[in-house]
This record gives C-alpha cells, sequence and structure tokens, in this order.
C-alpha cells in the first residue's frame, strides 16, 4: 500500500492530537503523504477542499476543534473525500463520546480507527478505562466491532495485540505488529492518518484498504523493533522503516506468517 501512496502523494489534512501532530506529519512523509495540519474554524472548509483525504482526532479536544471537525467533515463529505475519525480515549469524558457520537451522526465516516476500550465506550458496552489507553475488558472484540459496524455503516478497524477490521460483513485479522509500538506516544494516531491516505489512492474497497494500510504499518513496527528496542529509538527506527518499506519485504513476511499458521 505504502508504493501507492508514495506514488499518488495525497494531500492528507489533520484535524489531530496537539500531542502527537509533529511525530503524525513526520510519519506521513514518510509513506509518501503529504499532510497539512490546519483546525482553525475560518479555514477548515478550505483546507479539506485542497486535500485528497480527512483525518479527524479527539486526542486534544476542545470546542474549537470539534467545531473545525464538523465543518471539514461536511466538506469532505460534500466533494467526496474520505474521513477516518480516531475517537482517543473517547471514554475517558462525557465530552469526549458526546463528540464522538456528534461527529458520527454530522459526518460520514469511512473508518473508525480506534482500540477496544475505545469501541466499547462508542457502542456503550462496559469497559475498564484508563486514560486514552485500550484498558481492560473481557467483551468479544471481534463481535462487536462487526455489529457496531454494521450498526454505524461504516469500517472498523480496532488495533490491538491482533488488528480487526471490519465492514459488519466481512472480517479480516491481522497479527502483525511488536508491543514495543505501544511504548511511542502517537503510533495509533499516526496509523489514522496512513489509512486517510491509502483510501485517497487506491481503488479497492474500503474494508480491504483499511486492512491493508495496517498490515504494512504493523510489519514495519515488527522491523523497527529488531533495530531498537528503547522507546526513542524507536520511534526513529520506526519512522525510517516507513519510508523504507518495500512489497517484497510485506509479502515475504505474510508468505512467513502463513506457513507457521
Amino acid at each position: 500500500m505504502f508504493h501507492q501512496i508514495k506514488a499518488k502523494a495525497p494531500i492528507v489534512h489533520c484535524i489531530t492530537n496537539h500531542v502527537v501532530s509533529n511525530f503524525q506529519a513526520n510519519g506521513l512523509l514518510a509513506i509518501g503523504a503529504s499532510p497539512i495540519m490546519g483546525e482553525a474554524p475560518e479555514e477548515v472548509a478550505e483546507l479539506a477542499a485542497l486535500s485528497q483525504a480527512l483525518s479527524l482526532n479527539i486526542g486534544t479536544l476542545h470546542t474549537e476543534s470539534l467545531k473545525s471537525m464538523l465543518i471539514a467533515g461536511k466538506k469532505a463529505n460534500q466533494l467526496g473525500i474520505p474521513v477516518v475519525l480516531d475517537p482517543v480515549g473517547a471514554g475517558a469524558s462525557d465530552f469526549r463520546i458526546k463528540a464522538v457520537r456528534e461527529i458520527l451522526e454530522s459526518v460520514h465516516v469511512n473508518v473508525l480507527r480506534c482500540n477496544a476500550g475505545e469501541l466499547a465506550a462508542i457502542a456503550g458496552e462496559q469497559w475498564q478505562s484508563k486514560g486514552v489507553d485500550a484498558g481492560e475488558g473481557s467483551l468479544d472484540v471481534k463481535n462487536l466491532a462487526m455489529t457496531t459496524a454494521k450498526k454505524l455503516k461504516l469500517v472498523i478497524a480496532v488495533t490491538g495485540p491482533v488488528d480487526i477490521v471490519t465492514d459488519g460483513e466481512v472480517v479480516r485479522e491481522i497479527p502483525f505488529g511488536n508491543p514495543v509500538m505501544t511504548s511511542v506516544t502517537g503510533t495509533g494516531c499516526l496509523l489514522s492518518s496512513a489509512v486517510a491516505a491509502g483510501l485517497a489512492v487506491s481503488t479497492k474497497k474500503t474494508v480491504e484498504i483499511a486492512c491493508d494500510v495496517l498490515r504494512d504499518y504493523a510489519i514495519a513496527g515488527e522491523q523497527a523493533s529488531q533495530k531498537a528496542h528503547l522507546p526513542g529509538e524507536f520511534q526513529l527506527a520506526f519512522l525510517n522503516q516507513l519510508a523504507s518499506l518495500t512489497d517484497e519485504e510485506v509479502q515475504k513476511r505474510i508468505s512467513l506468517q502463513e506457513e507457521t499458521v
């Protein structure tokens, strides 16, 4: 998937988490996309219109950024531009979950990229939240993702030890990645915007595009973890691996996984 992004260099408009905006922008550049990071309500409609995809992230949500997300999302819908929503810490506060529901009601979101805790919050299921992290719970995540995707009429990509991607009918599991990826703030946020970049350049079904991006991203994480084990080192190694990942490396890793199953 990343080679397609590099070939077309889509502009991805990100209204995102202030904690990770620099890492997210650099990560998009690494996979060949062109990030534009603007959130002022006065300009977001214009920025969305300049872009080929829109990535919304509520990590450092406030009233003005929510207003901007709604304006940009509606403009993207008018122009047929794909929208990805990352509901960071959706269950951490009433403000966040209400904002997510308002976005989902007002904007057609193509992909909801979340962790299990965020999925549970959106679905109204019990879960032991841990701030903006996934937390703990005993739900059947695959089944919940399928039923919620069908209800909301979108694709859900749930990241975890094994990633799950579903549109409510088709479901895919992605068994790649490395736990060190969770030691760096923003890997999930960057992934969401990478999915947006994938949607901008591929003509496949949305569920397959999301699956391809998550697979490539997780494999890049695995490779980076072989070169760096500490968080600071890993962040740099991961950006480098995103930039250098080849289709041949991806296919080799997939073949190796198939042999071990």
